[in-house]
């Protein structure tokens, strides 16, 4: 009977029925085999393409600049004349020359050929000194010897002879073509500042040891558009130190008077009846002498080129009593030798120094970065440096007569690891600072690009959510898998993981128009319920064990939780009508005021604590589903065992349950935080997007993600501030990698360890 139905069981074993459902079955698991591992390779590619692109968009950050020299020829209009000015058209294509003479003369910056020629209507007198007004503006002003101003502007034509662009130079002026008469001496040093209404002057005449200081309004005629400046006020102020230099910055505020050995008289001069001396103040030590001194891009900053071949940054910054003083801010080791000229960019905080070495120096304050150097004239001193104003190029004056044009390109002197990483002292800050401001509407504004705020913020923003999310989703998930009964806990996981498909930008639009200002008015009864509540549900929990047995045995243990639910809801409302008591009586009444007058703690209204309660119920699906499936899915053989051994529910939910589930409640907690880091929509709405580095839970951040969100549709392509917001990308997708890779080597050494239970 057996040996037949073994011959059979072979027959249809062998037969071809068999065979093809065999090797149907051979292919499956081969498509599957191969399917699975190219959608698994495919996924890490994805990974890495995003990688690789992050970092394709952010390297040329870090790419050194180019500079490379062009053209080189003589010096147009010789050099039997001291060169005053250079400036230089913002194509590269046409530059101007003023000369001590009064000569202007232009040229094409390709091959020195000169195209204009003019003078200046100095009417017999000489020019015996020379400011510039506004570099922006292309604004200059000269005084001469007659006692007299004049003020000239410099432009450029464009036309098209023969259908080919050609731009000449220009020269206008701006208050008239009769200098200005300000006094009956010659005018030795000068210093003017212009405004929308008014021009501030200062000036020292031959042989005074007086500084005085005139305000002309301007005033512009209603038939011919012209601007005269009539005299409003005047004032003087004395000077024991042989001033060389005369500043005033762009405010119209600060007058420095600063000698030949560097010594300074810091006035205010915002009272101009009354001019007030500020500060006496050596600019550098007794072994350094100044050279060249020039106001960095914006007039603020007052850059000192020395003799010993350094450039030193200064400008003034407000104490803790609201005073003014000039302090040191940078100092740029440039050469060894003595520099000769400092040239500023016009859209950035960048410039360029040359020595007498003859080497052309580029540089850049913010980011503190010397960017590169090259030989202008083999064994000549290099003179004076002109920027163009793209910043694409610059010329350079050498004591041989040369003139030297280099091209340039430098697209992001402002990005260093210390502008990105570290404190910066910006211009008009206190002190050093973390700060991220990355645009605004003046034309020389310093670009603030540090990432340390908005990483702060990141890590703020999800460490709060995470002390709200965590203990409320965990502990839920311990009771729901181990303690409630099957049927309640099908009712109430799809309940909660429901939560997760709510979207983000509702809870982001809820959290900053309801909940924000409900928290501002209710703050004292938040922080009730974190006593009110777990003493509550304590109470109730006493009182329930207290009825008659008959009574609690009505309810099933796995279902008594139910009855918890409007107790909590209870206790929430009730802590929150505690709310205007308790101000009333600890509080004066009003706890917000009470914090920010009285305990110095500042307060915004969409601030941590609001991100805490909104990204946290958003957190609390994704923990709790994980976490209790692993509480769920740990072998019943070991929870019976346990308890046949005499150990009570808790000691084998401590004991075994937890210990075994432990690699996936940390992975539960790890993908929480996750998410918490890349939340976007939440903290964008609710977080009032202030970059600070504040751990005060009653102020808002900015994250990476939010940061991205609000400021890439806004940004110029391929600009510094474009690819510093790709760089926040990779730090986000950098820092999340590492995160989850070390979490995932954790959660195996964790699974190692209580495998074996």
């Amino acid at each position: 009977m057996s040996t037949t139905i073994q011959n059979k069981l072979d027959a249809v074993l062998s037969g071809p029925a068999f065979e093809k459902r065999i090797r149907r079955r051979n292919m499956a698991n081969t498509i599957s085999k191969y399917g699975i591992s190219t959608g698994g390779i495919s996924v890490i590619f994805a990974v890495l393409l995003i990688m690789f692109f992050l970092m394709y968009v952010v390297i040329p950050l870090f790419i050194p600049p180019t500079i490379e020299k062009n053209t080189s020829y003589s010096v147009p209009g010789g050099t039997v004349e001291k060169s005053l000015y250079y400036g230089v058209d913002e194509y590269q294509s046409s530059a101007i020359r003023f000369t001590q003479s009064g000569k202007l003369i232009g040229f094409t910056l390709a091959d020195g050929e000169i195209n204009f020629t003019d003078a200046l209507p100095l009417n017999g007198a000489k020019i015996t000194s020379f400011t510039v007004v506004n570099e922006l503006d292309h604004i200059i002003a000269l005084g001469l010897s007659s006692g007299q101003i004049l003020f000239a502007k410099y432009g450029y034509k464009v036309s098209y002879p023969n259908d080919v662009r050609t731009i000449t130079p220009e020269v206008t002026y701006p208050f008239g073509e009769e200098p200005l008469q300000v006094t009956d001496t010659e005018i030795t040093s000068l210093a003017v500042k212009s405004s929308d209404s008014e021009v501030r002057i200062a000036y020292q005449v031959k042989g005074s040891n007086q500084i005085a200081i005139k305000q002309y309004t301007k005033t512009e005629s209603m038939l011919t558009d012209d601007v005269t400046l009539e005299l409003d006020r005047e004032s003087k102020v004395s000077t024991t130190s042989d001033v060389k230099w005369l500043k005033i910055d762009t405010s119209g505020r600060n007058l420095y008077l600063i000698s030949k050995q560097g010594t300074t008289d810091y006035y205010d001069i915002s009272n101009l009846e009354s001019p007030s001396l500020v500060q006496h103040v050596s600019l550098l030590a007794d072994s350094e002498k100044p050279t060249v001194i020039r106001f960095l891009l914006g007039d603020y900053s007052l850059m000192i080129g020395t003799d010993k071949g350094n450039i030193y940054q200064w400008f003034p910054v407000r104490d803790e009593q609201n005073e003014f003083s000039l302090k040191e801010i940078r100092k740029f080791s440039v050469s060894e030798s003595a520099i000769k000229s400092i040239g500023i960019e016009l859209a950035r905080k960048g410039f360029a120094a040359t020595d007498e070495n003859g080497q052309f120096h580029l540089l850049h304050s913010t980011s503190e970065r010397n960017l590169g150097s090259r030989s202008v004239v083999e064994g000549q001193a290099a003179g004076m440096v002109t920027i163009s104003p793209r910043a694409d190029g610059a010329i350079v004056e050498s004591a041989n007569g040369q003139l030297v044009h280099f091209e340039i390109d430098n697209e992001h002197p402002d990005v260093s690891f210390k502008s990105l990483w570290g404190k910066v002292w910006y211009e008009g800050y206190e002190e050093p600072t973390y700060t991220w401001q990355s645009s605004s509407a003046s034309s020389d504004f310093e670009p603030k690009f540090s990432l340390m705020p908005l990483t702060f913020g990141t890590i703020k923003a999800a460490l709060y959510s995470m002390i709200f999310a965590v203990p409320i989703a965990i502990l839920a998930a311990i009771y729901t898998a181990f303690f409630m009964d099957k049927a309640t806990r099908q009712w109430v996981k799809p309940s909660v993981e429901m939560i997760e498909a709510l979207p983000t930008v509702i809870l982001g639009f809820l959290a900053g128009l309801w909940l924000a200002p409900y928290m501002e008015t209710h703050l004292a009864g938040f922080f009730a319920i974190l006593v009110v509540l777990p003493v509550g549900i304590i109470l109730f929990g006493y009182m329930w064990s207290r009825l008659p047995e008959n009574i609690r045995l009505m309810i099933p243990v796995g279902r008594r939780a139910v009855l918890m639910m409007p107790v909590i809801i209870f206790l929430g409302w009730f802590s929150l009508q505690l709310s205007g008591p308790i101000e009333n009586v600890m509080f004066d009444g009003n706890m917000r005021h009470w914090l920010t007058a009285s305990a110095g703690i500042d307060f915004d209204q969409r601030n941590a604590m609001v991100i805490g309660f909104a990204m946290g119920f958003a957190l609390i699906p994704t923990i709790f589903s994980v976490t209790e499936d692993a509480i769920y899915n740990v072998p019943s053989y070991l929870v019976n065992g346990s308890l046949a051994l005499g150990a009570s529910g808790w000691q084998t939910l401590v004991g075994v349950v937890l210990p075994t589930a432990s690699p996936g409640i940390f992975s539960a907690i790890m993908l929480g935080f996750g998410r918490g880091v890349g939340e976007t929509m939440i903290v964008l709405m609710a977080s009032g997007n202030t970059p600070l580095m504040e751990v005060n839970i009653f102020e808002g951040m900015r994250t990476l993600s939010a940061n991205l969100a609000v400021e890439m549709p806004e940004a110029e392509v391929l600009s510094s501030h474009y690819r510093v917001l790709f760089l926040a990308g990779l730090v986000l997708f950098i820092f999340t990698f590492i995160f989850n890779t070390l979490a995932e080597v954790v959660r195996q050494r964790m699974r190692r360890k209580y495998g074996s239970l």
